[in-house]
């Protein structure tokens, strides 16, 4: 029984499992992904059998590009361990066709899983904060310049967007609020303060 216990433990497991890099320039993506694979092969609990790259791809603005490795992982801590270092997007469990955790492996994962669920969703409530913060501030000195132009000149939506530095489809929903909010009115093609 104690053999069947220490299973998940010190077995060896097959899997496949993809990772996959997007960033840019796509120069970045091709070093990080080299770079992520040199990493697991200096690991001695992990033994890469085959790897199979992807050719590189352009997704939108970034650049992406995957590997699908055959590997051999000592043990389920291992495993764990694996997926949470590496964050592969799958992982198929190739052999052995049953594993078998113990209780303080099944707790260990669960501890683990919920301290970084932890972690990230800290991070995200950080990040909201300061996009808000910063969006703020930004419709504040937007709301500020745009006010001082017209306090200045009467100017067209086309030099409200060169004086600010905004594109101008971004700029008439900001201008149609200052609008409705009467700040400013709209005479023509141009705009002055109401």
């Amino acid at each position: 029984m104690v053999e069947t216990e220490k299973q998940g433990e010190h077995a060896h497991i097959r899997c496949r499992t993809i990772i996959e890099v997007l960033g840019k320039p796509k120069e970045y993506v091709e070093d990080a992904i080299n770079q992520y694979i040199e990493h697991i092969k200096e690991d001695s609990e992990l033994v890469i059998l085959n790897e199979d790259y992807s050719e590189m791809k352009e997704q939108g603005k970034l650049w992406g590009k995957f590997v699908e490795l055959d590997l051999v992982i000592k043990g389920t801590k291992k495993l764990i361990s694996f997926c949470f270092e590496y964050m592969p997007s799958s992982l198929e469990v190739v052999k052995p066709g049953q594993l078998i955790m113990t209780n303080p492996e099944l707790s260990n994962f669960l501890n683990d899983l919920q301290a970084r669920l932890h972690n990230v969703d800290m991070i995200v409530k950080q990040l909201k904060a300061e996009n808000d913060f910063l969006r703020h501030n930004m419709n504040a000195v937007l709301h500020n310049a745009i006010m001082i132009c017209l306090k200045v000149s009467r100017l067209s939506l086309e030099q409200l967007s060169q004086v600010t530095g905004v594109e101008k489809k971004e700029l008439e929903m900001f201008i149609e609020k200052l609008i409705k909010e009467n700040k400013i009115k709209k005479e023509g093609e141009t705009y002055t303060l109401a």
